[in-house]
């Protein structure tokens, strides 16, 4: 069951959420973050974006591939990026302009991803290269690259 939404209290929290100024990050900041790829969120990105590729969702058809298992969507992956990029760090009032990724190894069903987004560069005109790597509870890396995103504070309506 998904839960009920609240439009008037989304309403009023947007407008209660302060950007951060961007002369206030740094080179080198940081933020983690850490999801449990589950059956549910599989099958609720499945649902949203209309992408049922077996290999996501049919046991038996993921049993005869070369991952014998089923594995999530790497646009989960990047949903975990834009989640902390629009919300944590940089957070509220940033904006993608570019991102590139490399996916180097699967994301099973019931895997724990962690995600350690870095500011490498600060650019002019409030814009920020950030170093994004995803690694499962294994240690190994499932994703890596970079975004570069204007830093929140650009955005004149934002208070």
């Amino acid at each position: 069951m998904i839960p009920r939404r609240d439009l008037n209290k989304e309403k009023a929290m947007s407008t209660t959420i302060a950007a951060t100024p961007a002369a206030t990050f740094t080179v080198g900041q940081s933020f983690t973050y850490t999801q449990l790829i589950d059956d549910k969120l599989v099958h609720g990105f499945a649902e949203l974006t209309g992408d049922r590729n077996p290999i996501h969702l049919d046991d038996d058809f993921a049993k005869k591939t070369k991952f014998g298992q089923r594995i999530a969507h790497g646009g989960i992956l990047f949903g975990i990026i834009s989640k902390v990029l629009g919300m944590d760090m940089p957070g509220v009032g940033t904006v993608y302009l570019t991102q590139l990724v490399n996916f180097r190894a699967p994301v099973f069903i019931g895997d724990t991803v962690t995600l350690v987004a870095t500011i490498t560069e600060l650019q002019p005109k409030s814009v920020a290269k950030i170093n994004v790597v995803i690694k499962k509870q294994t240690g190994d890396v499932v994703m890596d690259g970079y975004a570069d995103v204007k830093l929140p504070g650009w955005l004149t309506h934002i208070k």
